[in-house]
C-alpha cells in the first residue's frame, strides 16, 4: 500500500472519530483506489462500511462489509457491521446468523449480545402472526397476473421455506391447502421457485409421518421423481433431499407407537415405502431421466435399502429390491455413454452403481440369496438379446468395482475373458477403453491377478506404447501401475526393473497436470499414483511436484466424485498412515536363517522423511481438499474412502504445531462426521485426531457453538478396551479439556454418554499417565452437581480413592486428586466429615500436601484444610492438635507476595480455629496487611 493511501486511511480514521462520516468516506474511497494490497483493502472496506452505517446507506454498508469478509472471514468487526446493516435492511435471519457468530467468538461483548437479543425479539414479532402471513404468501404466489415481478415471487416462496421450519408455520401451511399450492409451484419455470417449494416440503415432512403420508398421496411419486429427474442439478439434489426426509419420516414412524407429532393413528407405511422404492427403480433405465437425477435415485437406494445394522435380521427390503430391480441397475451399469444407446449418465454413475450393487450383495444373509444375486447377474451378461458385448463387459467392470466375488464369477464365464482380450486389440477406441478398464479392475482381484500378470502385461505395454489416444494410454498405464505395485510397501518385492516405477509415476503426473485431457482421464492418472505411491521414491517425487499436487487437489474438489478413493489412497501412502505390523525381531532372524522372504522398509519411509512430506502436503493445501472430499454427498464417498481421509487427518495432526493450521482450514469440523459414519477403524482414527486437536486447542475456537456437543461421543468411544492405551490417554486428556469449559454443552453431554463410570475405571489403570489423566478428568467433571452426588452416595469408595491418591508418589496424580478433593469439599461440605473414615492416614496425607515442595500441592492442601475446618468443628480440633497447627502458622507468616494466595488461606484457617475458640487469638504480621 502506497504512502498516499496510508495517509488517506489515517486521515479517514481521524475524521470518523471526530464525527465527520462523509469526509471519512471520501478518504477511504480514495485510499481504495490507490491500494494494491488485499489485506489493507479489506480494512478499508470495513471502515467504509462503518461510514455508510452512520450515513444510513445500509445496502452499501452490507456490500462493503461482505467484501471485507471475503478477504478475511474472521474479521469480527466487519461481520458485526454487516449484521447491523442486514438488520436495517429487514433481512433478520441473515443478520441473526452474523450476530450469532460474533457472540460465539466474543461471548462477553455486550454489543454483540444486545444485537442478538434485539434480533431475536424482532424475528419473534415477525413470525407472531403466522396464519396471516401464510395467507399473504398464498395470495402472492397464486396471483396469475403479470404485475408481480419475479423478485416478489421468490421472496414470497422463500418466506414459505422459513415458515415451514417452525412447527406452527408448517402446520398452518399444511392446513391451508398448502400442498396443492406447492404442487403448482413445482411446475414453475423458475428454478428458484421450484427450489423454494421443495425446501418448504422438507419442512412439512421432517419428523412428521402423518403429513408425509398425506403429501406422498397428494403429490404422487411420479411428479416427485419427474422433478428429481429434471436436468437442473440443484433441483435434482433438492428433490433427492426431500425424498430422503420422506423416507426417514416414514421409517422412523414405523419404529414409534405414536407416528407423527400430532399423535395421529396411521396405518403401516410399508406399502408407501415399497411404492416409493419401485418408482426409484423404474427411474434407473428411463431415458427421460437426467444423469444427475439418476445419480440421486441411486444415492437414495444406497441409503434406504440395505439394513442400517446387521443386528437387524430383516433384510426383506433388500431381497425385494434384488428381485424387482437388480436387472434395472445392471442395465445402467452396462451403459456406455459414448455408444448413445442407453440412458444419460454422469461421470459418477458407474461408481454409484458399483456402490449400490456392493451394498445390496453385502446385505444378503445366506448362500441361497447370494446365489440368486449371482444368477441374475450372469443372466444379464449372457442374455442373447444383448447384441453388443461391450455393454456386458462394461457391466462386469462395474461389478468388479463393487461385489468383486460376483464380478470374478462373471469374468470366469465362458468367453468373457476372451472377449476382454479381443476388445483390447480392437481398432474401436470405445471397445478398447471398456476392455482396458475391465482388465485394470480384474488385476486387483486375487483370483485373476496371476492370469493378468502372465497374459495382460504385454498387452498393456503394447497399448501404452502404440496407441495414439491418450485416454487409452493413461488407462493402460494404470494397469501397468497396478501390476507393478503388487509388492506393496515391501522394498524388496518389486515387479518391474529398477527405475520403471519412477518413469510410470512421472508419466502419471504429466497426464494429471494436462488440462487438455478430460477429467475422467486425469482421474485415471491419480488411480495410477494410488498404486505407485507404495514406493517411497514415488512419494518423494510427488510431494515435490506442487503442480501435480494442486491438480490432484482440484480434482478432489471437482464434480467427478469417482476420484475420491484414488486421492484418499494416494494421500494415505504419502503420509504412511496405513497400518504396518512390525515383525518380532527374533522371528525375522529365524526367517533369514530359514531363507524365507523378510519384508524390507524403504529408507525413505523413515519417520524423518514422512514428517517432511506431511509438512509439504500441508503447505500445498491438503486440508482444504480433504474438507471438500468429506462434504461430497455421493455414494462414491464410501466408508473405505472415509477411512482413508480419517487416516490422513490423523497423520496431519500428529505434530502439535500443525494442528492450528488443520483447525483453521476446517479440519476439526470435517472430522466430526468421519468419527460417526465410517468403518470401525476409520471411526477410531478420526476420533483420535479429534482428541489430539482438543488436547492442544481451545475447544471453543476449534469447535464453536453446539459443535462441542458433537465432539464428546467420539472421544468417549475411545475409552474402550479394544483401543490402545495411547488412544485411551488422549481421549481422557481431551475430555478433561472439554469438561472444564461448559456445564450444558460439555459436562452434561459427557455424563449423558455414560462416560463417568469409564473414567473411574481408568483411575485404576496400572499405567501412571493414564491413571493421572483419568483423575484430572474426574477433577473437572466434579464441577457438575450430578458427579458430586455420586461421591455423596453411600456404599462406594470414590472418596476413599481420591484421598488415597493424594498420598501417592506421582506428583501429577497427587495434583489431580488434591484438586478433586478441594473441589468436592468446597461444593459439598458434608463430604468433609467422611474423610477420616476413608483411611486412618488421612491426617498424614493432608500434612504431606501442606509440606510439599510443589506450590500447587501446598495450595490444594491448604484449600482442603480450610474446607474441612469450615465444615466441622471436631475436625478442626483434630487438625489443631496435630502438626498442622504449626505448619499453617508458618505458612500464614510467609511473604504473601512471594507465595500468592497460600499464605492468605492459611491465615483464614487459623482465623476459623480462633472463631471456634480452639486456639487463642491469632495476630498476623501487620506488614503483610
Amino acid at each position: 500500500m502506497s504512502q498516499d493511501a496510508a495517509t488517506l486511511r489515517e486521515e479517514g480514521n481521524h475524521l470518523f472519530k471526530s464525527g465527520d462520516a462523509q469526509g471519512a468516506l471520501s478518504c477511504y474511497t480514495k485510499a481504495l483506489k490507490l491500494s494494491g494490497d488485499q489485506t489493507e483493502a479489506a480494512v478499508l472496506h470495513r471502515n467504509r462500511a462503518a461510514c455508510y452505517l452512520k450515513l444510513e446507506d445500509y445496502a452499501k454498508a452490507e456490500a462493503d462489509a461482505s467484501k471485507a469478509l471475503d478477504s478475511d472471514p474472521g474479521d469480527i468487526k466487519a461481520r458485526f457491521r454487516r449484521a447491523q446493516a442486514l438488520q436495517k435492511l429487514g433481512r433478520l435471519d441473515q443478520a441473526f446468523l452474523d450476530a450469532q457468530k460474533c457472540a460465539q467468538l466474543e461471548p462477553k461483548n455486550k454489543a454483540f449480545q444486545e444485537l442478538l437479543r434485539l434480533l431475536g425479539t424482532q424475528i419473534q414479532q415477525k413470525l407472531s402472526s403466522t396464519d396471516a402471513r401464510v395467507q399473504q404468501m398464498f395470495k402472492l404466489l397464486l396471483d396469475d397476473s403479470d404485475t408481480l415481478e419475479k423478485l416478489y415471487l421468490q421472496s414470497a416462496a422463500q418466506n414459505l421455506v422459513v415458515l415451514s421450519r417452525e412447527d406452527a408455520g408448517a402446520e398452518q401451511v399444511f392446513r391451508n391447502d398448502g400442498v396443492k399450492l406447492l404442487q403448482k409451484l413445482l411446475a414453475s419455470h423458475h428454478e428458484d421457485i421450484v427450489l423454494s417449494a421443495l425446501r418448504t416440503l422438507v419442512g412439512l415432512c421432517t419428523g412428521h409421518q402423518s403429513r408425509t403420508m398425506a403429501i406422498v398421496h397428494e403429490l404422487g411419486m411420479p411428479q416427485l421423481c419427474a422433478v428429481m429427474g429434471s436436468g437442473a442439478s440443484a433441483v435434482s439434489l433438492a428433490a433427492c433431499h426431500l425424498l430422503q426426509v420422506m423416507f426417514e419420516a416414514l421409517t422412523e414412524g414405523m419404529k414409534r407407537d405414536i407416528r407423527g407429532k400430532d399423535e395421529a393413528i396411521l396405518p403401516e407405511p410399508s406399502r408407501e415405502l415399497r411404492s416409493m422404492l419401485q418408482h426409484l427403480l423404474d427411474m434407473m433405465p428411463a431415458a427421460t431421466v437426467s444423469g444427475p437425477g439418476r445419480d440421486s435415485a441411486i444415492n437414495l437406494l444406497v441409503k434406504q435399502v440395505p439394513r442400517k445394522s446387521l443386528r437387524n435380521p430383516d433384510n426383506s427390503v433388500t431381497l425385494w429390491t434384488v428381485d424387482h430391480g437388480l436387472k434395472k441397475v445392471l442395465e445402467v451399469a452396462g451403459t456406455v455413454p459414448e455408444l448413445a444407446d442407453g440412458p444419460p449418465l454422469t461421470d459418477n454413475t458407474p461408481m454409484s452403481c458399483s456402490v449400490l450393487l456392493n451394498k445390496l450383495y453385502d446385505d444378503l444373509k445366506c448362500d441361497s440369496e447370494r446365489e440368486n444375486f449371482n444368477r441374475l447377474c450372469e443372466e444379464y451378461v449372457h442374455q442373447p438379446a444383448l447384441e453388443s458385448k461391450v455393454r456386458a463387459i462394461q457391466a462386469v467392470s462395474v461389478l468388479l468395482q463393487g461385489p468383486s466375488d460376483v464380478g470374478n464369477r462373471t469374468l470366469e464365464l465362458s468367453g468373457v475373458m476372451e472377449t476382454v482380450i479381443a476388445m483390447c486389440a480392437s481398432e474401436n477406441l470405445i471397445h478398447q477403453q471398456v476392455a482396458v478398464e475391465t482388465l485394470i479392475h480384474a488385476a486387483g482381484k486375487a483370483k485373476r491377478a496371476s492370469f493378468i500378470t502372465a497374459n495382460g502385461v504385454a498387452l498393456l505395454k503394447d497399448l501404452y506404447k502404440t496407441s495414439e489416444n491418450d485416454r487409452i494410454r493413461v488407462r493402460a498405464l494404470v494397469g501397468l501401475c497396478k501390476l507393478g505395485s503388487a509388492g506393496g510397501t515391501d522394498f524388496s518385492m518389486k515387479q518391474f526393473a529398477e527405475g520403471s516405477t519412477l518413469k510410470l509415476a512421472k508419466q502419471c503426473r504429466k497426464w494429471l497436470c494436462n488440462d487438455s485431457l478430460p477429467a475422467t482421464s486425469r482421474r485415471w492418472a491419480v488411480e495410477g499414483l494410488a498404486y505407485l505411491t507404495f514406493d517411497a521414491d514415488v512419494k518423494e517425487d510427488l510431494v515435490e511436484d506442487k503442480k501435480a499436487l494442486n491438480a490432484m487437489f482440484e480434482l478432489a474438489k471437482s464434480e467427478d466424485k469417482t476420484v475420491l478413493f484414488a486421492v484418499g489412497s494416494t494421500l494415505v501412502n504419502c503420509t504412511n498412515s496405513y497400518d504396518v505390523e512390525k515383525p518380532d525381531p527374533q522371528l525375522v532372524e529365524l526367517a533369514k536363517y530359514a531363507k524365507q522372504h523378510v519384508p524390507e522398509e524403504h529408507p525413505k519411509d523413515a519417520q524423518s522423511f514422512v514428517e517432511k512430506r506431511l509438512l509439504k502436503l500441508l503447505q500445498a493445501g491438503v486440508v482444504s481438499a480433504l474438507v471438500c472430499m468429506v462434504k461430497q454427498e455421493s455414494p462414491a464417498l464410501t466408508d473405505a474412502c472415509k477411512e482413508c481421509i480419517a487416516r490422513v487427518f490423523l497423520a496431519l495432526v500428529e505434530r502439535q504445531e500443525d494442528r492450528g493450521m488443520v483447525v483453521a482450514q476446517g479440519g476439526g469440523k470435517a472430522l466430526i462426521p468421519l468419527a460417526t459414519e465410517n468403518t470401525d477403524v476409520g471411526k477410531v482414527k478420526a476420533s483420535q485426531a479429534l482428541a489430539k486437536i482438543t488436547i492442544t486447542s481451545n475447544p471453543e475456537i476449534a469447535f464453536p457453538g453446539e459443535r462441542i456437543y458433537e465432539v464428546v461421543r467420539p472421544l468417549v468411544n475411545l475409552l474402550h478396551l479394544e483401543c490402545t492405551l495411547l488412544q485411551n490417554f488422549e481421549a481422557l486428556m481431551a475430555l478433561t479439556n472439554l469438561a472444564g469449559i461448559n456445564e450444558r454443552l460439555s459436562r452434561q453431554k459427557i455424563i449423558k454418554e455414560k462416560a463417568v463410570s469409564k473414567v473411574e475405571g481408568y483411575m485404576f489403570e496400572e499405567h501412571e499417565l493414564v491413571r493421572a489423566a483419568a483423575t484430572e478428568c474426574m477433577c473437572n467433571l466434579a464441577l457438575s452437581t450430578e458427579v458430586q452426588k455420586l461421591f455423596l452416595a453411600t456404599g462406594n469408595d470414590r472418596l476413599k480413592l481420591v484421598v488415597l491418591f493424594c498420598g501417592e508418589e506421582d506428583e501429577r496424580l497427587r495434583k489431580a486428586a488434591a484438586g478433586t478433593l478441594a473441589m468436592l469439599t468446597a461444593e459439598q461440605p458434608e463430604l468433609c466429615a467422611r474423610i477420616p473414615g476413608t483411611t486412618s492416614h488421612w491426617l498424614e496425607i493432608l500434612q504431606a500436601l501442606l509440606l510439599s515442595d510443589s506450590q500447587d500441592l501446598r495450595h490444594r492442601g491448604v484449600v482442603i484444610a480450610l474446607n474441612i475446618m469450615q465444615a466441622e468443628r471436631d475436625l478442626t480440633e483434630k487438625l489443631m492438635e496435630s502438626e498442622a497447627l504449626e505448619i499453617l502458622s508458618v505458612m500464614a507468616k510467609e511473604d504473601t507476595d512471594a507465595r500468592g494466595p497460600i499464605s492468605k488461606i492459611a491465615q483464614q484457617c487459623l482465623e476459623v480455629a480462633v472463631r471456634y475458640g480452639i486456639i487463642k487469638s491469632y495476630a498476623p504480621l501487620s506488614a503483610h496487611f
